[in-house]
């Protein structure tokens, strides 16, 4: 009888959930916000977590609301630029898109993940929000820029070849990144026409490309996980080790922040 009440009062395992805020797009005369499936795929299948897809349109009143029910925050990759007003600098390509929306939820939503210890994993336009959101600043056109490569992919290649791997990256020798991969070099695509110029405070490379440029960073004076790349490990994550580990590192990190909570409350 008692092994059957204690069964029955047993809370089932909940999986993490992580926060994704989405972007704005127009289609035919209509406003969308969305969010591409090889974002959410590996963060559901390989990490192990539960997805809460947030607008970014509608502001930031809800912003706490929303991180009440968060064990991570998870910022993708996206075609539009940070407005770089926001960084101090003039915009030098007009013609690309811009999301001002999500700009202005993004931002203040990494300093409140930061400040509650929250996990975040950031990838291209997400990597460049979190260097945004701590004061750094970005290059706008790394590509016209004197000792760096084009960073761009080919829009005329099929999908398959711009996601190809494209260069290696140097990861930092000893740390806990080079740990998990089990390696000090990865081979990566690459699919950017921006990239980090100033580091934020409290940000540390990881990973740098062969021309010099960060590719990836960490804080570990603010936050007990805080990973971002340049590069797209989303991309048929399944199918590439490197990312895998990636995912499940972040995975991992937020199961442990929803045990501690858990740990806390229940004390």
């Amino acid at each position: 009888m008692s092994n059957n009440n204690s069964a029955k009062n047993t809370p089932p395992k909940r999986k993490p959930v992580v926060l994704m805020s989405m972007g704005a797009q127009e289609r035919k005369g209509h406003d969308y916000q969305v969010m591409t499936h090889k974002y959410i795929t590996p963060l559901v299948e390989i990490a192990g977590c539960v997805p809460v897809l947030v607008p970014t349109c509608c502001g930031t009143d809800d912003l706490e609301q929303y991180l009440d029910m968060a064990d991570g925050v998870y910022l993708t990759g996206a075609g539009s630029n940070i407005d770089p007003s926001l960084y101090g600098q003039e915009n030098l390509t007009p013609e690309k898109t811009q999301d001002r929306d999500r700009d202005l939820f993004d931002l203040p939503l990494i300093k409140a993940a930061i400040a509650r210890g929250l996990p975040l994993f950031a990838i291209c336009r997400g990597m460049q929000e979190i260097n945004v959101a701590l004061g750094g600043d970005m290059y706008q056109k790394l590509y016209a820029e004197p000792g760096f490569n084009d960073h761009r992919e080919n829009s005329d290649d099929a999908v398959d070849l711009q996601y190809a791997a494209a260069h290696s990256v140097r990861i930092a020798p000893g740390s806990w990144l080079a740990e998990v991969l089990g390696s000090e070099e990865i081979a990566v695509n690459s699919l950017h026409g921006q990239g980090v110029k100033t580091l934020g405070k409290g940000l540390e490379p990881l990973a740098h490309a062969e021309d010099g440029l960060v590719e990836a960073f960490h804080a570990p004076s603010l936050s007990p996980f805080l990973f971002a790349v340049q590069w797209h490990p989303e991309w048929q994550a399944a199918q590439n080790p490197d990312s895998v580990k990636m995912f499940q590192a972040f995975g991992e990190a937020c199961l442990q922040r929803q045990a501690g909570l858990a740990l806390n409350l229940a004390s």
